[in-house]
């Protein structure tokens, strides 16, 4: 049986540091990478994973609908809007590329899977920056991004509230959900077809943690924790209903549940 194609396009970051040691300094830098324990979770499933991270994505990135259209369900996890939006000819030779997030609109419209999951560059993230508010991207999601800074840091931990345990996707799911460190906030659309799945308890706010929708002939899933640390701790990677939740969100996603 043929594989489901999934395009993750995120999760990898540079860090710059200066060491000062007495009258002398010297400076690092790191890369790091956030998907792992997804990579991991869905070896040997029945999803192909494409994962792009995010300083391949500004030029690997589909720039063509038939591009987009050869993955079955696309995941946009902590990286910005400006990522997609400012393709280097356009940023730095002033040249005229496809907008990327209309193309993503285009994409869910003919049926194609979209998948939002957070962090500090995801929804409308850290002060701001991420920006899919107002954009195609939010039209299709099955909730309005903040216009301002989103995250919520819970350091105490939460459990999640489940809200539709029949849910294809949380059907099976083991009932001990561990802990998570923080979302980001969003409001869920009154709109047909969206479904609250999961939240927060009520002495946290009741958010939105995952939520599903559909636009046109594709659906749409919104996580607004993260898929590691560190709002997704190490506790929640190694809860054996971890990759479980990912491969039925996918499963649905895809339309296969």
């Amino acid at each position: 049986m043929s594989k489901k194609n999934v395009l993750l396009a995120g999760e990898s970051w540079s860090t710059s540091a200066v060491h000062t040691k007495g009258f002398d300094q010297f400076n690092s830098t790191t890369f790091h990478l956030g998907a792992e324990p997804l990579v991991k979770a869905l070896a040997d499933s029945e999803f192909a994973l494409r994962y792009m991270p995010s300083h391949e994505a500004q030029t690997a990135f589909p720039l063509t609908l038939e591009d987009l259209q050869r993955y079955d369900a696309v995941i946009l996890s902590d990286i910005g809007a400006n990522s997609l939006l400012l393709h280097p000819d356009v940023w730095l030779h002033g040249k005229t590329v496809p907008n990327r997030l209309k193309l993503l609109r285009d994409y869910v419209e003919m049926g194609g899977g979209l998948f939002m999951i957070g962090g500090y560059l995801s929804f409308q993230g850290i002060n701001g920056a991420a920006r899919y508010g107002r954009t195609a991207v939010e039209e299709v999601l099955p909730v309005t991004c903040l216009q301002v800074d989103d995250r919520i840091e819970i350091p105490e931990g939460f459990a999640p509230e489940i809200v539709e345990p029949g849910h294809p996707i949380l059907a099976g799911l083991p009932s001990d959900w561990p802990v998570l460190l923080g979302i980001n906030e969003v409001v869920v659309k009154n709109e047909p077809g969206v479904q609250l799945l999961a939240r927060t308890p009520a002495d946290q706010g009741s958010h939105p943690l995952l939520v599903a929708g559909g636009y046109g002939q594709g659906r749409t899933l919104a996580w607004t924790s993260d898929i590691g640390p560190h709002w997704l701790p190490e506790t929640f990677v190694q809860w054996p209903g971890y990759g479980q939740l990912w491969r039925q969100c996918l499963a649905w996603l895809t339309g296969k549940a």
